[in-house]
């Protein structure tokens, strides 16, 4: 039997990933040879399917939508022939993008910090929400990224609020800390086995101002934390992350299950 190939982007929430195999047992469940499987095996595994295959779309379909200068950036990030390591899932897309522009806007954030900025998508969304005089500060290595990112802020309402800072995101910290700059919202979604070090940072350089919130992109990781088999080394570097989070005494945090996952976490008062 053969199987329709996805032109789109492939599956990278766990979410998306059980409704790919889901639809991959319901496809083999219509071969003749599988003929005599129960009805009721039928029935409940084309509900599985279609509960966990329609959820995204209805999620997105619910929330806000985005601003024409995100969905042009979106379009554009999809157009990159990515190679080296990038790939445009690495995109925060719609629903991440509003998640963090709400976050702005309740927290009433005036200086945000990005670590891993990609193409821009998220702190462009951040940007939208700040208040006059806001700004975001994003951190990022790799110099086609940041053409994009600069590409499309250049040409954005709020594209003027951001700053980027290329090169190692550790020495960009520091430099913050000796400026001091201090942020009240840090998003971070840069390379996974860095993120305890990122988190650290934030914490011993007092980059973050009082009532500061982190959030945590990736913490799901395609449920290669918890799920059967063996996990890549991201996997295993966000397994870790998660473990050694949930035992530092210096913060208290929330694993969302938005996406791939995203952790809030903030500095215990």
């Amino acid at each position: 039997m053969t199987h329709a190939v996805s032109t789109g982007p492939r599956p990278v929430t766990p979410v998306g990933i059980a409704a790919e195999l889901l639809a991959g047992v319901v496809e083999r469940l219509g071969d003749p040879g599988l003929a005599d499987a129960p009805d009721d095996v039928r029935r409940d595994v084309a509900r599985a399917h279609a509960l966990v295959a329609g959820l995204d779309d209805y999620v997105a379909r619910t929330t806000s939508p985005a601003s024409s200068d995100l969905d042009a950036l979106e379009q554009r990030t999809r157009e990159v022939p990515w190679g080296g390591g990038l790939e445009q899932e690495m995109l925060s897309g719609h629903v991440e993008g509003a998640f963090l522009r709400m976050l702005v806007a309740v927290t009433g954030a005036r200086q945000v910090l990005e670590i891993g900025m990609f193409t821009g998508y998220a702190a462009l969304a951040m940007a939208e929400a700040l208040p006059a005089g806001g700004r975001v500060v994003a951190c990022e290595v790799d110099e086609q990224a940041a053409a994009v990112a600069r590409e499309a802020f250049a040409s954005a309402a709020a594209g003027e609020r951001v700053e980027v800072r290329m090169g190692d995101a550790q020495q960009t910290l520091r430099d913050l800390a000796g400026a001091g700059d201090r942020f009240d919202l840090v998003f971070l979604d840069a390379d996974k086995a860095g993120y305890a070090a990122y988190v650290d940072a934030l914490l011993d350089l007092d980059l973050l101002a009082d009532g500061a919130l982190v959030c945590v992109d990736n913490t799901l990781m395609q449920g290669e934390p918890w799920a059967a088999g063996a996990p890549s080394t991201n996997g295993r570097a966000i397994a870790d992350f998660n473990e050694r989070l949930a035992a530092d005494p210096r913060v208290e945090q929330v694993l969302l299950p938005v996406r791939d996952g995203v952790t809030l976490v903030r500095r215990v008062p």
